[in-house]
């Protein structure tokens, strides 16, 4: 599944627009759609995603053992490193 995928699911799950989600997080939707199709969106973007949704989201390496090493925000906005 690609950023995009990713984006655009989430987006639908929580009944809102692409164009909404991108005036939440103060791009525009050409700007913004641009982004996804490059897969360029940061994981500083995709944190003001989370936040504007108000989801959590998180990035990392899973180890065998299941530990992860990674980023992290939790639904409150707090940014976490490794669990």
């Amino acid at each position: 599944m690609t950023t995009s995928d990713m984006v655009r699911e989430l987006c639908e799950k929580q009944n809102i627009s692409l164009a909404e989600l991108c005036r939440r997080i103060g791009q525009t939707p050409q700007n913004f759609n641009k982004k996804l199709k490059r897969g360029t969106v940061s994981f500083e973007e995709m944190l003001a995603i989370a936040e504007a949704l108000d989801v959590g989201y998180e990035q990392a390496f899973v180890l065998a053992d299941g530990e992860k090493i990674g980023m992290y925000e939790n639904v409150n906005g707090e940014e976490m490193c490794n669990e």
